[in-house]
């Protein structure tokens, strides 16, 4: 075995040199994959401020995803302006995401969209993604985008069927409903389908703005109506407070699609399950940042719904809550 000169003075046989070397070569991928783990970057676009993106964050730290290790988290609401959704969809493409999720409703999920065509995005809760022109079908929805949807054609029955178990009385419902918001084209003919099978006439309010509320409801209220719902959007979402104390006003029983409104005082909700959507919705992004492509994942459609009933609004509004309805809500509010 020949020796290798080294420093002057000094010799390493081969077969030692060798083996140096590979135990020091051993230790360069683990350096190297410290230095160059992947730092991945997932921001949400929101029109509204309700913190659903913690949520988000939350899963994705219990999926292995750490803040400041190997997660950065962008967040932009528009607070309300859906006239800055474009603008900040836009300021979120070029921080070069690796996923965008968007927040509740339609129209967040349209400005992604039209912002880029090759980040991946994942929508946490649009009525009909298909109708909406977002995905081609849900089974394979195509392009740089999937999701949640929040719709079935059954749920607008559903809550028309609760709301007549504590108030059977009611012949004719306000509406209330953003007439600009893709949503609504979805759901309006469902609710209406659902009215005429219960034999009920639907007294339209439209609303755009928080000041239209009363108006707009007056003019029901007169026109005959004697119970509440709406068909919920962003912008209504935002002026859950005005509309529940609208509600508490003229003594009208009740149901909406989410939860924060019967916590604002609201008679009761019934809805998905909106803290498990959003969980989902960071599964779908792990699923992409594992390298799924977002075309080829199923939209999913939601599968737990929950009643949440407020004993204080029933009382104050003289109703009775049956014994069934207690028995099936998820949370009882007293």
């Amino acid at each position: 075995m020949k020796a290798l000169k080294t420093a002057p003075g000094t010799t390493v046989r081969r077969r030692d040199f060798l083996t140096l070397l590979g135990g020091t070569a051993a230790g360069w991928p683990l350096a190297t994959r410290a230095r160059a783990a992947k730092i991945y970057r997932v921001a949400f676009l929101a029109l509204l401020d309700e913190q659903d993106e913690v949520i988000v964050r939350e899963r994705l730290a219990e999926l292995g995803y750490s803040e400041g290790k190997n997660l950065i988290f962008d967040f932009r609401s528009t607070n309300g302006q859906r006239d800055r959704l474009p603008q900040l969809a836009v300021e979120l493409v070029k921080t070069k995401p690796d996923v965008i999720v968007t927040g509740f409703g339609t129209m967040s999920a349209m400005a992604a969209q039209a912002a880029t065509a090759t980040i991946p995005i994942v929508f946490t809760s649009v009525g009909d993604p298909v109708e909406a022109g977002i995905v081609t079908s849900l089974n394979r929805p195509g392009a740089n985008i999937t999701g949640l949807s929040s719709q079935t054609t059954e749920i607008s029955g559903k809550r028309l069927q609760i709301l007549a178990e504590i108030a059977p009385a009611i012949r004719s419902l306000a509406v209330f409903l953003n007439p600009d918001n893709p949503f609504t084209t979805v759901a309006l003919p469902d609710l209406k389908a659902a009215a005429n099978v219960r034999g009920q006439r639907l007294e339209i309010c439209q609303v755009r703005t928080a000041d239209q509320l009363s108006t707009s409801l007056d003019a029901a209220v007169k026109a005959g109506a004697s119970g509440l719902t709406i068909l919920e959007t962003p912008g209504l979402l935002g002026f859950r407070r005005q509309i529940v104390d609208l509600a508490a006003k003229y003594r009208l029983p009740a149901i909406y699609a989410n939860r924060d409104f019967v916590s604002a005082g609201g008679l009761m909700s019934y809805g998905t399950d909106r803290r498990q959507q959003y969980q989902r919705a960071a599964e779908l992004v792990d699923k992409i940042l594992k390298g799924e492509k977002p075309g080829d994942i199923p939209v999913e459609q939601p599968t737990k719904f929950e009643l949440v009933l407020n004993l204080k609004t029933a009382k104050a509004l003289g109703l009775t809550v049956p014994p069934t309805l207690l028995a099936i809500a998820d949370e009882v509010i007293e």
